[in-house]
Order: C-alpha cells, then structure tokens, then sequence
C-alpha cells in the first residue's frame, strides 16, 4: 500500500505515465490533471519508460548508505548494558558517551525500549508463542484460595470480625491451639493456548486421580464445542507426573508437556489467569460463604469467555472457536 502522504497510488501512477508516455500529452497538462507537480509527473513517467508498469510499485524509502548510523559495536555495547544490568538511556548514555535519544532509538530499533520485554531472571527478550488452532495445546494446572467462614473473611470485614467469623464457622476442624481450619479451595484451571478459553472446577484436593478428572471433563467440554485437544501443557508438580496422568493423556489421544523445572514462565499463560480468576472472582467482592463464592465461578468463568475482552486477542476469548453460531471465519 502506498504510504499516506502518497499523491498517486501505483493504479494512478500508471494512468499518469501512460498519457505521457504513449498518449504524448505534455507533463505539465497531466501534471495538474493529476494534481502533482510537474518533476513527480515526468519522474514516473521516465521510470515508466525504462521499467515498465513494474515501475510503478511502492519502493522503500530507505538510504542505500547511513554514515551517521550507530556502529553496530556500540549497538551491542548498548544492548549489553541493556539485558544485563537493565539500565535507561540516560544511564547507558552516560557510560558511554552518547546521547540519551541515540541511545533510546537503539533500544526501539532492538525491540528492548520496554524491560516488560526482557525476561528479570535471564535477561533475554521474553519469547511469547501462541498455537495456530484451538485445541492444539491446553495448558493444565491449580491455584488454590483460602476459604471464606460464614460471615465474611478478613479482607472485607476486618482482621478481628473476620477471626470471630472463623470460630463461629461450624463443623471446622482446629489446630494445635484451638484455632479453626477453615482449609483451601484447589481451583483446577485448563485454558486453551490459542483463543484463552477457560475451564475451570473446584475441589478439595490436587491429587492425580482429581486431576485426571478434570482433564476428562475439560476434553468433553472442548470436543462440544468442536475444538479437539492434541496436546496439554503442566507443571512439574506430582499429579502430572504420575504414570496414572501419562495413561490418561494416552487413552485420551493427547500428548502431555512438562514446562522446564522453576521456569512457571512456560505456562504463563494460565499463570496470568489465576491473576484474573483472583482479581475478577475470588476476591473480587463482598462473600458471606465459602459456598457463596463457589456458586459465582460459573458465572464468572461465563463472563469471562462470552463477554470480557481479553487484552491479548482484543475479543472475548469465545470468538476465536469459530464453529459457534456468529463466529465464523
């Protein structure tokens, strides 16, 4: 496409060169049918000329030679300070004797302006991948919640109202010094890599048998809705490396990954959701129950899919399993 100051695209350059060219009509007629100057109507016709109708595609408006561009071993000096000691422009720049805006047009041209880009433990640019189709990978895994008491927990009615809410709470068990324990919610998470669909249960326990489950489930609710999963993606933790898993993954037709051991940057994709699930269910309101909250994840999990846009595809995530009615590709 041309660019958007171009007077002429390349169909009204050729119609341009043409009436001069093979019309014989002089540039300067054709000039202001044109609405161009008189030089860019005989540049085009000139190139016309020697090149053809090929001629008049859009050229790159780059020099052939930049002799003020930044040599590319301070390049590399700049992006060493960069990804090693995470410094800015004015701090590089000052270390070596450039200015802050050369130093900040490097980084842009590098793609490391930005140190979101540039993974904290490494220092290498954070590759982000996606699958191409739904299905062709799902990623697995559980965060856990503490659970509510009856009347509320700390968070919205106080540190001492909610530690009262605790000891009412009946059929509790207690600890040591008599405190009850009000136990954990395993939130078990599957989200599909490529459109961020979710499917997410709770239960009282991360064992394999729990986890297999849930995987069953998970696979039948995707097959619904025509998305047939290939592969999924887990921790290191016990349940997926069971052998009880991998025969569960075989029997499904499914090829199980394992993320690398205390990278959880692998699987961050499902690592972001267990932020929103959070922010946007569990502690998103007012709960006098544990079963309260319980109750609200199906409809947020609904919420989520049908209706949030999601900030990495800018569509709720739903849109992008395009067997369902409307959404088509």
């Amino acid at each position: 496409m041309s660019h958007a100051n171009a007077a002429l695209t390349p169909r009204a350059r050729l119609r341009l060169a043409k009436l001069i060219v093979e019309g014989r009509w002089p540039a300067t007629t054709v000039a202001r049918m044109f609405m161009v100057s008189p030089v860019t109507a005989r540049r085009w016709a000139a190139r016309y000329r020697t090149e053809g109708a090929a001629g008049m595609a859009d050229r790159s408006s780059r020099p052939h030679r930049m002799p003020a561009k930044t040599p590319p071993a301070l390049v590399k000096r700049i992006v060493r300070a960069r990804w090693r000691r995470r410094l800015g422009p004015v701090q590089i720049g000052g270390e070596l004797g450039l200015p802050a805006s050369t130093v900040h047009a490097v980084l842009v041209r590098c793609r490391i302006n930005r140190l979101s880009h540039i993974d904290r433990i490494t220092g290498e640019p954070i590759r982000r991948y996606e699958h191409a189709t739904p299905g062709a990978m799902i990623h697995v895994d559980v965060t856990k919640f503490g659970n509510i008491p009856d009347g509320g927990g700390w968070r919205f009615v106080g540190k001492q109202q909610g530690d009262r809410n605790r000891a009412a709470t009946p059929d509790k068990p207690r600890s040591a010094t008599r405190d009850p324990l009000m136990g954990r919610a395993f939130v078990h998470t599957v989200i599909d890599d490529h459109s961020r669909v979710a499917y997410a249960e709770i239960h009282a326990d991360e064992r394999a048998v729990t986890a297999i489950g849930v995987l069953q489930r998970a696979v039948a609710w995707f097959a619904d809705r025509g998305v047939s999963v290939q592969r999924v993606l887990s921790d290191n933790g016990s349940a997926y490396k069971s052998h009880a898993w991998a025969d569960a993954c075989s029997a499904l037709g499914i090829t199980p990954k394992k993320t690398r051991p205390y990278r959880p940057q692998t699987n961050g994709k499902i690592e972001r959701f267990h932020r929103t699930l959070g922010e946007g269910w569990a502690y998103a309101r007012f709960y006098g129950s544990e079963t309260e909250r319980r109750q609200g994840l199906p409809g947020w999990i609904h919420f989520y899919n049908h209706h949030r846009t999601h900030s990495a595809i800018g569509a709720p995530p739903i849109s992008r399993l395009n067997n369902l009615p409307g959404h088509h590709s």
